[in-house]
């Protein structure tokens, strides 16, 4: 079955729609819609205006498309909910793939969907350097649009649901994220722009004790806690760029902040010296 618009799961199932957000991944994007197949009722990809072949192949492989210049991620993810067909929406990325006993666990239990305000969390694992790392996260991506929203977030934009409202799927989604050192590099340097401008817009304060202590805390996390020193060169690469990734966001939420103090400087003082003028022709 090459399209993937109709409707699965028998009589008194309550249908899903998967949500993509995509731009110039033709080359992994085709896995992920087929990896929907089995559990998805549609497909909707939404594009932020790629220049290779991604709406091309999407539309071909039966997906609902509709372009729309980049606004954010969260933004982003929400024009797609809402041109979902149906209420139960499944969110995945370009270079994610469900795997089979996810895909099966999805299908046994949508005649099931029947309390919108229950939510579905999934076990998600990464890969570098061409190795898969055991220690992954458990993310919401099944949830009832009626009943939850997308958090309004610069980054990690995912439904706002509480643990006590979540259940856990079986099965895992394998995140297929890694392209390269460079395009990592490339990543990290994005992504935590985005960290710290949302630090700084939320008010949160720089504090150089979390610079001090945060990036060596993540290093022992990831390479011991988690069990990446058994992973080799690949488990050791992830725990250092995580260190990096601490301190990229610690020193721009640092520059955000000292920026802010110094433009605020500068208008006081510029604020004086208008009143000093002003004193100054009263006077004459």
């Amino acid at each position: 079955m090459d399209s993937v618009t109709s409707v699965l799961g028998g009589p008194g199932s309550y249908p899903i729609s998967a949500v993509i957000i995509a731009q110039d991944d033709e080359v992994r994007i085709a896995k992920a819609i087929k990896s929907c197949r089995l559990f998805a009722d549609e497909v909707v990809v939404i594009d932020g205006g790629s220049k290779d072949g991604t709406v091309e192949l999407s539309e071909s492989l039966g997906c609902r498309v509709f372009v729309n210049p980049w606004p954010g991620y969260a933004k982003q993810r929400e024009f797609g909910v809402e041109r979902a067909v149906h209420d139960w929406v499944f969110l995945i990325d370009t270079d994610e793939v469900v795997s089979e006993e996810l895909a099966q666990d999805i299908l046994r239990r949508k005649p099931g969907l029947t309390d919108a305000t229950v939510a579905y969390s999934l076990y998600r694992i990464g890969d570098f350097l061409g190795r898969w790392l055991d220690k992954g996260e458990y993310l919401v991506r099944l949830y009832n649009r009626k009943a939850y929203g997308i958090r309004n977030s610069l980054v990690h934009e995912m439904p706002e649901v509480s643990e006590e409202r979540t259940e856990k799927l079986d099965g895992v989604l394998w995140h297929q994220g890694f392209r390269s050192i460079n395009d990592h590099v490339n990543r990290f340097n994005k992504y935590t722009d985005l960290e710290a401008q949302s630090a700084y817009a939320s008010g949160k304060p720089f504090k150089l004790r979390n610079l001090l202590l945060r990036p060596p805390a993540r290093f022992v996390q990831k390479y011991f806690l988690h069990g990446l020193f058994k992973k080799g060169i690949a488990g050791f690469a992830v725990s250092v760029f995580w260190v990096m990734y601490e301190f990229m966001v610690g020193f721009k939420h640092y520059e955000l902040t000292s920026s802010g103090r110094l433009e605020r400087h500068n208008a006081l003082g510029q604020a004086e010296t208008e009143k000093k003028g002003e004193r100054s022709y009263a006077v004459q």
